[in-house]
C-alpha cells in the first residue's frame, strides 16, 4: 500500500489494488516529480479543427514548461470507411502497440475507465513519477475504441467523463487537465479547489 500524506481533508482513491490517501492541499513536494520521465499523448488521426488545434498547442506549450512532453499522432487508416469495425480496431491496435516501448507506463483514456477528480489525478501522476519508467503514455484511440491487445497492454484505464465527446475535443480536455495537474503538483496558481 502506498500512502501519500498531505495537509487537509483526506480522500480515498483505489486504483489497480493500490490505495492512495489524498489530502486536499500540498499533494507533492516539488522535488518529487521525475523530470526525466517523458509524458506522451498518443492519438489516432490528426486534429482537423484549427480552433481546437490552436488551444491544444497552447496547453502543450504550457505543459512543456513543467516536463518533457510530446504528442504523437498516428495516421488514420486508409479505406477505413469500407473496413469492418473489428478489423479497424485490430489495425489501429497494432499501430498503437508498435508505438510503445516495453517499459512504458500506459494509460488508456477510455469511457469505461476510472473517473478521477483533478486532485486525485495529480496524486496518481505523482505516484507514477516515482516508478522506474522512462515514459508515461496516455492513449486516445480511434472512434471505435481499443483492440483487446491494447487493453491487455494498458497499466490503467482512465475516463475523463461518463459523457461521450468527439475525439478531437477529448484531446483538448485532456491537455487542459494535464496542465492543471502540473500546476497542482508544482503549487502554481491555476487550480481552485
Amino acid at each position: 500500500m502506498l500512502v501519500i500524506r498531505c495537509n487537509t481533508r483526506i480522500n480515498l482513491l483505489r486504483i489497480n489494488k493500490i490505495v492512495i490517501f489524498v489530502r486536499k492541499a500540498d499533494i507533492f513536494d516539488k522535488s518529487t516529480v521525475n523530470v526525466f520521465m517523458k509524458i506522451v499523448l498518443l492519438q489516432t488521426g490528426k486534429t482537423t479543427d484549427k480552433n481546437i488545434e490552436s488551444v491544444a498547442d497552447l496547453y502543450s506549450s504550457r505543459i512543456k514548461k513543467y516536463t518533457v512532453f510530446e504528442i504523437i499522432t498516428l495516421p488514420e487508416l486508409k479505406n477505413a470507411r469500407s473496413m469492418p469495425v473489428p478489423e479497424q480496431k485490430l489495425k489501429e491496435g497494432r499501430r498503437i502497440i508498435e508505438s510503445l516501448a516495453t517499459d512504458d507506463y500506459v494509460i488508456l483514456l477510455d469511457e469505461r475507465g476510472k473517473e478521477l477528480r483533478t486532485v486525485e489525478f495529480s496524486a496518481l501522476l505523482g505516484k507514477i513519477f516515482m516508478f522506474p519508467k522512462k515514459r508515461i503514455v496516455f492513449i486516445i484511440g480511434g472512434p471505435w475504441g481499443f483492440s483487446d491487445e491494447v487493453y491487455a497492454r494498458a497499466d490503467l484505464k482512465m475516463s475523463l467523463s461518463k459523457m461521450t465527446f468527439p475525439h478531437q475535443l477529448v484531446r483538448l480536455l485532456f491537455l487542459e487537465q494535464l496542465y492543471r495537474v502540473f500546476t497542482i503538483i508544482k503549487g502554481d496558481p491555476y487550480h481552485h479547489d
